[in-house]
Formats: structure tokens, sequence, C-alpha cells
């Protein structure tokens, strides 16, 4: 079963996640660039705080529970002992470009809690061989919305498309590593819909989502515990299919994702997109 992230600060919405197998809540913290980085763009910005992670752990005091802090900075010590007292069991790192940002702030976590490492930039990307293995490190979480963005590609997807998440799943495999990426929309919407990308963290062997906010529309025409068993219902059937079902399926969706990508204004101010790296290389 995968698990399924969802960013919340809201106790009472914290209890209903907490009643479904298989939920983790997610309280962001990230203040720092983000809003700079995302300007223009329909993407979440949280306005979440401290007491926020106590709230959510008092609501659900038995449910994961893992906090987004600000990128590696002078004051990480302090947001991780601070963040910890609140009732955080899992710390998220963001925007890093290399290994020892990760080795610093795993050292500074001193193996109270797992460590998420959220790879979101070019250098992270190019560098996660280096930094997979470090201490205390126990899962890698790609973000598709800003390394797209870093990437200079068009859709949050295209790294699916470009073979770049095949890559990371063998790193993330080779270490022990737990693998998660992207959101994910109810299973009939998104622009690729949420039944493909489910198919794809099935065939990377990712083990973590975020539910988009898709998931507490409030005109969804279903509420969100039968959105998420839907969501589960896909999972198992996508499990059945044969390896044959799987690649056609990867071939069908790598497609459909370039086709989405032609249709979307080019990145004005991101970095040329890498090759197709030979060898390893998805379509």
């Amino acid at each position: 079963m995968i698990e399924l992230l969802q960013i919340t600060a809201d106790p009472a919405f914290a209890r209903r996640c907490a009643a479904l197998p298989g939920l983790r809540l997610f309280v962001d913290l990230e203040r720092h660039g983000k809003a700079e980085r995302q300007a223009g763009r329909n993407s979440f910005i949280s306005t979440h705080t401290l007491a926020d992670v106590a709230a959510v752990r008092a609501a659900a005091p038995c449910a994961p529970l893992m906090v987004r802090l600000n990128p590696l900075h002078a004051g990480t010590a302090a947001e991780i002992d601070a963040a910890l007292a609140q009732g955080a069991d899992r710390l998220m790192l963001p925007m890093f470009d290399g290994a020892e940002a990760v080795a610093t702030f795993c050292a500074l976590v001193a193996g109270r809690v797992p460590v998420t490492a959220l790879l979101e930039t070019r250098g992270a990307l190019e560098t996660v061989a280096r930094w997979a293995g470090t201490p205390g490190l126990d899962e890698i979480y790609v973000g598709l919305n800003d390394l797209h963005l870093s990437l200079g590609l068009r859709f949050m997807f295209e790294p699916l498309a470009l073979g770049l998440l095949d890559r990371v799943a063998a790193v993330a495999r080779a270490h022990g590593r737990r693998l998660g990426f992207g959101g994910i929309a109810r299973v009939e919407e998104g622009l690729l819909s949420g039944r493909d990308v489910l198919a794809e963290h099935l065939r990377l062997g990712s083990q973590a989502v975020i539910l988009s906010r898709t998931f507490q529309r409030s005109d969804a025409p279903e509420p969100f515990e039968a959105a998420v068993a839907a969501l589960r219902a896909a999972e198992s059937e996508l499990a059945q299919r044969s390896a044959a079902e799987v690649e056609a399926d990867r071939l069908r969706i790598a497609a459909q994702i370039r086709a989405i990508a032609e249709r979307l204004p080019a990145s004005a101010s991101a970095p040329a997109a890498p090759a197709q790296p030979a060898g390893g290389g998805r379509a």
C-alpha cells in the first residue's frame, strides 16, 4: 500500500485522515524563497505554523506526522528542535543542491526521527548517488513541481517521460531508501490522470505520494474518504498488471506527458532541460 501524504493544519480534517489506513499527515513550515519560486503559478504556499504542528499532533496522536522545514540555514537546528518538541515524527529537508546539506541536516536531527530529503533541484538530482546513503536519511521524495522548473521543463511530470525518476528509483533501491514523488489528483482528474500517475508510482516502486488539493475540493462529486477509497481500488487493480501491461502503460503515459508538455508555454527563466541519459533512459 502506497502511503498517502495529506498536507493539512486542520485538526478536524487530520482526525478524518488518521481514521484511514496508510495516511501520513504533513504540516508545511517552509517559507524561505518559496513565494519567489512559485510566483505566478497556481501552487500551494503554506501558512502553517509551529502551533499547527502541535494542534495536528493532539488531534491525531497516533498518525504519522511529517513536518517540512525551511532549506538549510543558520536557524535550522532550532527549527528541528522546535518541530520535534511539537510532535513531529519525521522531518523533511527541502531545496538543497548536494550531499553536504543532507549530511548537515541529518547530523542535526541526530537519529531522533527519520529524515525525508526533498529532491527538487538540478543539483540534488545530479548528485543523488552521492547523498542517498547518508546516515539518518530514510526517504527520497522527488518534488516534481520545483524540479521541473529547475530543469527548464514545461510540465511537472516530464521527468517521468525523460526517465529521470527511473534513475532516482534505482539509486533509492541501491541504498535501501524509501521513494516517493509528486502529487496525485483524484483517479479520473488532472492533466495527467490520477490513475496514470498511480500506475507510474507502482512501476517505480514508490512508497509515498502527496494528495493534491483536488481531494479537498468543496464542489467534488464525492467526499474525501470516497475519493481515497477510489484511489485504493485503482491501486489494487493496477498492481495486478502483467510486466507487458506495465511497459505498455509506461510508453502510453510517456507519450501523453510529452503531448501535454507541447501544449504548455516554455519556462521563461529556467535553464535548458537535460538530455535523456544514454543507456538507462526511458522514453
